[in-house]
């Protein structure tokens, strides 16, 4: 039995209790943060504080209950960490509203945070063995490279704001990408355990590293080559770049070889260099990480350095503490509400509020990895050592392209940027993660027998 089951055998209760003392306290953060952007703009707490408070709390106690009736066993902490993050970024998204309501909505991203509590709650009743997904492999490839390429089908296709990443039927539209990520790591996991033995084996030795044998350089050329073709045809280097890393994460974490890693990294570097070259729409972003001052770049409506720069001097202006929430000008930032909701929150909370969050993120990603370290099969030490790494690999990619720390890609922050497709697909994310920490910590049959008699005779 590992150690965090042994310690979940008589602490079951205590910890869903503490579970709810956590969720009680993160909607309380909120609620509190909710106050002080109408303190801090107009002098009054603001009039719809209750409703949005009773709302954000009646959804998370609905989660509450279902995790604790389908998944008892699971990571206490990961429901209460995804809520604060959510709740504060409904919170910035209200706050951007009072300035610019034409483009930011506070209660349509609420309605989505219901519709995302449900389909969190939908997949731990659906999905009661995740193991189930080992045997649908081939099956979550084709849908998740199906849902990729949607959005190049003519008539459904949209593209916005210079990237075709959008499926529209009448007014409603939706990401499939987002949805892809999953299916995708899905497949990477199965995949790798099948073939993992095949992939550790070393070929040539250059520079004190085993490389691969050429012949099973396939897998990585193909994925490739397909994350090249979506930042060429879809022009979305933020889900090229997020899936083709996801794949050399897990390969390296299935075969513990760095020189998949190297070859990875060659590869898209490769891929990325001659595409910026070929086609304008990539060459615009390195040319604007380049030179975000220059004049011509920044007079662009979309693709130029101004809503970067204007992102840069606003977190330059919050300073270490932040000029407060709802004392700032996140109105001034293009995208405040999705994009650049980091930027906008980097003024009014300041370094300091950044940081915080940023370890919110970190200790979601650290519970996703205990719980990959702590399953007992290898799909699904791979699979939860994949949807971690996807989550903080997209923080990374989000916070370094707001920075100017590398190119923008176009990704929004998990949980707290405006829009449905990656609110949903994060909480299935975050659903897949708890089933998992469940089938981990949950102890033997027998330990819980012995547990229920030992409890009995106390009595």
């Amino acid at each position: 039995m590992s150690a965090d089951a042994a310690d979940a055998v008589p602490m079951t209760a205590k910890r869903r209790g503490a579970q709810l003392v956590l969720l009680a306290s993160a909607v309380a953060i909120v609620m509190v943060a909710y106050a002080n952007v109408g303190l801090g703009r107009d002098g009054t707490v603001p009039a719809g504080m209750l409703t949005y408070g009773l709302g954000l709390g009646g959804l998370v106690l609905a989660a509450y209950l279902v995790l604790a009736r389908f998944a008892p066993w699971a990571d206490p902490l990961l429901l209460p960490l995804v809520t604060l993050v959510n709740g504060l970024g409904l919170v910035m998204i209200y706050r951007i509203e009072l300035e610019a309501p034409k483009l930011a909505s506070a209660s349509t991203q609420l309605f989505w945070t219901a519709v995302g509590v449900v389909m969190f709650s939908v997949t731990l009743i659906v999905l009661r063995d995740h193991r189930a997904l080992q045997r649908m492999t081939y099956t979550a490839g084709f849908i998740g490279l199906g849902l990729l390429v949607l959005p190049l089908v003519p008539f459904i296709g949209k593209e916005i704001n210079g990237a075709r990443i959008w499926v529209g039927v009448g007014g409603f539209s939706i990401q499939p990408g987002e949805f892809a990520k999953l299916a995708l790591v899905v497949f990477f996991a199965g995949y790798l355990v099948a073939k993992r033995d095949v992939l550790a084996l070393a070929g040539r030795r250059l520079l004190l590293i085993d490389l691969p044998r050429a012949r099973d350089l396939g897998p990585v050329l193909i994925t490739w080559i397909v994350s090249v073709g979506v930042l060429i045809l879809e022009k979305d280097l933020g889900t090229s770049l997020l899936l083709f890393g996801a794949f050399v994460a897990m390969l390296y974490i299935s075969t513990q070889r760095t020189s998949w890693v190297l070859i990875g990294v060659l590869l898209f570097l490769g891929g990325a260099f001659v595409a910026g070259q070929l086609f304008d729409h990539v060459g615009d972003r390195f040319a604007v990480y380049l030179n975000p001052g220059d004049p011509e770049l920044y007079d662009r409506a979309f693709g130029g350095s101004f809503q970067l720069m204007q992102g840069l001097f606003g977190m330059g202006s919050g300073g270490i503490l932040g000029t407060g929430l709802g004392q700032g000008h996140p109105d001034l930032i293009p995208l405040s509400f999705s994009d650049f909701i980091f930027a906008a929150m980097g003024e009014e909370l300041g370094l300091t509020g950044l940081m915080a969050l940023l370890m919110v993120y970190a200790l979601i990603v650290e519970r996703g990895l205990r719980t990959g370290l702590a399953s007992r099969d290898p799909f699904s030490k791979l699979l939860a050592g994949g949807l971690a790494f996807i989550l903080a690999w997209q923080v990374f990619i989000i916070v370094g392209g707001v920075t100017n720390l590398i190119p923008l890609t176009g990704l929004v922050t998990p949980f707290m940027s405006q829009g449905g497709s990656a609110l949903l697909a994060n909480w299935m994310l975050i659903a897949l993660l708890v089933r998992m920490s469940d089938a981990a910590r949950r102890p033997p049959p027998q330990a819980i027998q012995d547990e229920g008699l030992t409890q009995v005779f106390q009595r």
